[in-house]
């Protein structure tokens, strides 16, 4: 039998390649999505589509009553979301506190209820400037405490935490990804918006790699 293992899935492009490359690895997978009370939920949509088309098993977990403990970010509450790039200070208005800590936690326990070790997670080099839970300090410290947290040692796999959103697009490319099947904009309209700080990283990266985005885009 394949071994098991859990897959942080939000239905954006770096989780996607993630997903994938665990589903090429040979794994058995159980991909996770969190409904946390974000702006729109377009991107859990687009992480159900995915997940039906590989035939992989997923679970959207309703954890929105959070929110009345963690607000006080654009993604979350009524603020509007900056516009820019991805690295510049106005983004740090889309942090919502403890995130991937409380994400990973839950993930964590899924694993272990599975039997499976592993919890896949697709931290990037690109979020370290704004986003202090996607750093490697953190998630070393993470897989630290995943090791001893229960009877069971649950690993923390970031496969892509050392390089950019231009690599993990590299490297998804090389695998024949299609990513019409993946949404990125933090806003929830019928195109994406092209200007909040997600969408100019990925564009960025999709010129990049000399490649035209297949999503459609306001401006």
């Amino acid at each position: 039998m394949a071994q098991k293992v859990v897959v942080i899935f939000s239905g954006g492009m770096d989780s996607f390649t993630v997903l994938n490359l665990a589903v090429k690895q040979g794994y058995e997978i159980f991909a996770l999505s969190f409904d946390y009370g974000q702006r729109h939920k377009k991107e859990l949509d687009y992480a159900s589509r995915a997940c039906q088309e590989l035939g992989v098993h997923h679970k959207i977990v309703d954890i929105s009553a959070i929110n009345q403990l963690i607000g006080g970010s654009s993604l979350t509450s009524d603020i509007d979301v900056a516009e820019g790039h991805y690295a510049e200070e106005s983004m740090k208005t889309t942090v919502v506190p403890n995130r991937n800590m409380i994400l990973l936690s839950m993930a964590v326990g899924y694993a272990v209820s599975l039997e499976a070790n592993k919890v896949y997670y697709g931290a990037h080099s690109g979020d370290h400037a704004i986003y202090p839970d996607c750093r490697p300090e953190f998630v070393h410290k993470m897989n630290d405490v995943c090791a001893i947290a229960n009877y069971e040692a649950v690993e923390i796999v970031t496969p892509y935490l050392n390089v950019s959103k231009i690599d993990i697009l590299t490297a998804g490319l090389k695998m024949n990804l299609d990513y019409a099947k993946t949404w990125t904009c933090y806003n929830g309209r019928e195109k994406a918006c092209g200007k909040c700080g997600a969408c100019q990283e990925r564009l960025e990266a999709f010129e990049k790699n000399q490649v035209t985005d297949p999503l459609a885009y306001e401006s």
